[in-house]
């Protein structure tokens, strides 16, 4: 039986091209694991407090940390919904890392975590893929996967719903077609990751 973590960061409940998506990802791995677990945390709605320096101090030891730590440990594969807000992660995503991030317990070359394939959907209002103007303000994606990679020796994807506020705002109208093929795009792209994915744990 495969467990999901499954995480979720926006700030709006409603509307979230992340959450959207990553309910997406979820539905299509259910059906392929009827009999499976998914564990979620949302931590918008939840938010973890600050790591402090008690929290550092006591590493593993500390409950919530710890806490945090076993459910990484014992999922078989990781959704992270991570919108961009302002060039990079949110806050309350950040916290997760802090805390669940343990040097000497499950970071470094012999993580519990190695391998682990983690899935992030890294939707943004606008465009910061390669050869656009603001290529160089992309802190999302580089961030998480050097962090992920580098502590865990995790196995990172992304699916990246783009352009997410040309509905929403007149000076990004000429942008909707794309921005809606982007979305169809991550639909697509998140039902058939969560079915290979769930496949490949079934096997």
């Amino acid at each position: 039986m495969a467990t999901l973590l499954h995480l979720d960061s926006a700030v709006f409940p409603e509307g979230s091209a992340s959450r959207d998506v990553s309910a997406a990802f979820v539905q299509a791995w259910r059906e392929q694991h009827p009999d499976g677990q998914v564990v979620y945390r949302d931590l918008a709605a939840a938010p973890l407090p600050h790591l402090d320096a008690a929290a550092v101090a006591a590493g593993a030891e500390d409950p919530l940390r710890r806490e945090l730590a076993d459910e990484l440990t014992a999922a078989d594969a990781v959704l992270i919904g991570a919108p961009m807000y302002n060039f990079s992660i949110s806050s309350t995503l950040k916290a997760w890392l802090d805390h669940v991030i343990i040097v000497g317990h499950n970071a470094g070359p012999d993580s519990p975590v190695m391998g682990t394939p983690i899935t992030v959907v890294a939707s943004r209002g606008g465009s910061y893929a390669a050869g656009t103007p603001r290529e160089d303000a992309e802190f999302v994606q580089n961030y998480l996967e050097k962090l992920l990679t580098s502590m865990f020796g995790a196995e990172v994807d992304f699916i990246v719903p783009e352009l997410t506020l040309a509905r929403s705002k007149p000076s990004m109208a000429e942008l909707i077609p794309l921005a809606d093929a982007s979305r169809a795009q991550a639909f697509t792209a998140a039902t058939e990751k969560a079915k290979a994915l769930a496949a490949r744990l079934a096997a």
